[in-house]
């Protein structure tokens, strides 16, 4: 009988150091020589399970399951943060964890908002002191991103935004005041735009029949022209239509964007620049992108509303009009425009 007892405690501490060897193998790195920097986004609201499976996923830890008992075991599994990181396969799940729940040594969690152009990147990094004022601007016309083959291939479109402009992702990036500098961050914005919508949407784009940087420049049209996610395929559809048949698209934001004017008001002379850029004036699509549009407003460029409008305008409340005709359009500006 007592011989029994020792068998069976004897077969459950073998069991009990086996699940310990095992768990530690699953916390080690994936490759530990393996330094590559993988870009990985965690989105909004995404639970542990869900965090663990898109680390397992782009290779930079073991074992899910593992990682989820981690998280747990240190009481961390409600502190995991959203957002873009770069990580390395090299890294410990204890690492990854850390980096995943901690803003240490100099770091701060920097967000792109959805719209922002390389002008406003530039004004906000300044702002937190991570760059001199002018440092993204020049970065992103002079600096080397020739390994992201999906750029277009002419870099002075609109002069300040470069090549570049349009294809930054806006999201929550986490960034260190020790490593920083306008190349690297501006790499990680491109390499979450290549995993966001290069690849992602790669079987759209290819459907679509249009170039990428043809769908980036509308997408950037419509998140600058519309107030609601709900108007954006609509908007697209009205822009997309009228760009087939040969019309002017009017878009002012496009002329807004040339001469450096957000938020202020564009007058008669301003419409009347040559710019290939200034919409009232010249057919088709601008040159480039006006801004780094949202995966929404990318959505709608790629599946745009079919309607039988060609015409919108917003009120002084923000809500969008529509009109089949211009003379519908006309009374619209009259009823809802000051």
């Amino acid at each position: 009988m007592i011989k029994r007892i020792f068998i069976v405690i004897g077969i459950v501490l073998v069991l009990w150091l086996g699940n310990i060897m095992l768990q530690r193998n699953a916390l080690k790195p994936v490759d530990a020589l393996n330094t590559k920097t993988v870009v990985v986004t965690i989105p909004d609201g995404a639970s542990v399970k869900m965090i663990a499976g898109i680390l397992q996923a782009d290779g930079v830890i073991r074992s899910a399951s593992a990682f989820r008992r981690l998280a747990t075991h240190e009481q961390l599994t409600g502190k995991l943060l959203a957002g873009t990181f770069l990580l390395q396969p090299s890294m410990t799940a204890q690492e990854v964890l850390k980096a995943l729940t901690a803003v240490e040594g100099g770091q701060q969690s920097v967000t792109i908002p959805e719209g922002y152009t390389v002008k406003n990147i530039d004004a906000l990094l300044a702002e937190k002191g991570f760059t001199q004022s002018g440092d993204i601007e020049r970065c992103a016309r002079t600096c080397d991103f020739s390994a992201f083959t999906f750029l277009p291939q002419q870099n002075n479109l609109a002069g300040r935004g470069g090549k570049v402009e349009g294809y930054l992702f806006p999201d929550t990036y986490f960034v260190s005041s020790a490593d920083f500098t306008p190349e690297s961050f501006l790499q990680r914005l491109l390499s979450t735009f290549q995993k966001k919508v290069v690849e992602a949407k790669s079987t759209d784009i290819r459907s679509s029949g249009k170039s990428l940087h043809d769908i980036m420049t509308m997408a950037s049209l419509v998140e600058e022209e519309t107030r609601a996610k709900s108007e954006r395929p609509v908007v697209a559809g009205i822009l997309w239509k009228r760009l087939r048949e040969g019309m002017r698209l009017d878009v002012d934001a496009a002329v807004r964007y040339f001469l450096e004017k957000p938020g202020s008001d564009i007058t008669r002379a301003d419409l009347e620049t040559d710019s290939p850029y200034n919409l009232r004036k010249t057919k088709g699509l601008p040159p480039g992108p006006i801004a780094n549009p949202s995966l929404a407003s990318v959505n709608a460029a790629l599946h745009p509303e079919e309607s039988s409008y060609y015409y919108y305008l917003h009120d002084a409340n923000g809500n969008v009009h529509y009109a089949a005709t211009n003379d519908e359009h006309n009374a619209n500006r009259a009823k809802y425009l000051p």
